[in-house]
């Protein structure tokens, strides 16, 4: 009834309301959806940021299997799903990776803190400890 030609409003209000918000990882509890949601959406403008975020939250984010073609370079380096730029391309153009637009980036890319964190990680904790007191005695005056 509401896509009646010229029926702009509705008169009443939902008539069955949700008491729960949809969970996506309520039943599937695998690794694949732990990553997934787990992902930090970065090189994208704020409505595709959004737009990412809204497809996890939901269940519709499909993971890549295997590398995209990139529109700019038209080499296959796409590892984020719908993205149509690599990370290389975007950051050189300063555009949004996913719809090529010149707007702000929201979250930039930044690949050399990520590398030094999961190094650190891997570590055990008496080693990881020494090269922080490393790192600290050889600070450049």
């Amino acid at each position: 009834m509401s896509s009646q030609k010229g029926n702009v409003t509705r008169s009443r209000p939902q008539r069955h309301q949700n008491t729960f918000s949809f969970k996506n990882d309520k039943f599937d509890k695998s690794v694949q959806t732990k990553k997934i949601n787990a992902k930090l959406h970065d090189g994208v403008c704020q409505r595709c940021k959004e737009v990412l975020e809204w497809r996890v939250k939901y269940s519709k984010y499909k993971p890549l299997s295997k590398p995209k073609k990139c529109v700019k370079c038209l080499q296959k380096t796409v590892k984020d799903s719908y993205h149509i730029m690599c990370r290389p391309c975007a950051c050189e153009l300063e555009v949004c990776a996913k719809c090529g637009k010149k707007e702000d980036v929201v979250i930039p890319f930044n690949k050399e803190p990520e590398k030094t964190e999961n190094v650190e990680n891997n570590l055990r904790s008496s080693h990881r400890r020494s090269c922080r007191r490393n790192e600290n005695e050889f600070v450049p005056i």
